[in-house]
This record gives structure tokens, C-alpha cells and sequence, in this order.
């Protein structure tokens, strides 16, 4: 059976994972199939990347995720639908400079 699942990494009480799909009886930081992104718990922020489009196509052939990668998944796709809904903010164009050239003249 294929699993989507953590593969920890990273130093001693500092974790750092790669979420990586690969067969269930693989040991948890052995051989994959492929690595569909990463997550570092340690950042305030919770750094989360993940090629969706991959994650489905593993879901589509009938890999299963774990429970925590689950619960990653989701909290990704909600964060691209609320970046998908914020309104872009354009940049503020710069002031001309013509009052220094007047100044200068």
C-alpha cells in the first residue's frame, strides 16, 4: 500500500520533514517515491510547502495520507483559497521627480 507521510530530518530536538510518499512498509526515513513537499514545525509561522497537484495525483492512484499529512493538506488548501480571495495590492507608483528639476532651474 502506498502512504503519503512525514520523513523527519533535520538536527537533534530541532525537526525539519519532508513529506514524501512511499510504500507502508518502508522504514519512516528509508526509500520513497517521491518527495511532494516539506514542513518545518519549529517556525512560528509553521512553513508548509506542497505541490498539491501531486499530493492529488497520489490520492487519485489510491495513496492514503497519514494523519497528520491529512491534516496538512488541508490546512494548505485553506491557505491557497484565502490567498486566492485576497484582493491584489498594487504597488504605489513613485512621486515624479519634476519639483527637483524646478528647484534645480
Amino acid at each position: 500500500m502506498v502512504k503519503i507521510r512525514l520523513a523527519r530530518h533535520g538536527a537533534k530536538k530541532r525537526p525539519y520533514y519532508h513529506i514524501v510518499v512511499t510504500d507502508s512498509e518502508s522504514p519512516r526515513d528509508g526509500r520513497f517515491l517521491e518527495q511532494v513537499g516539506t514542513y518545518d514545525p519549529s517556525r512560528e509561522d509553521t512553513d508548509i510547502r506542497l505541490d498539491l497537484e501531486r499530493v492529488d495525483h497520489w490520492i487519485g492512484v489510491g495513496a492514503k495520507p497519514s494523519d497528520r499529512v491529512r491534516n496538512l493538506i488541508n490546512k494548505c488548501r485553506r491557505l491557497a483559497a484565502a490567498a486566492a480571495d485576497a484582493p491584489a495590492v498594487a504597488p504605489k507608483a513613485e512621486e515624479p521627480k519634476a519639483d527637483a528639476a524646478e528647484a534645480g532651474a
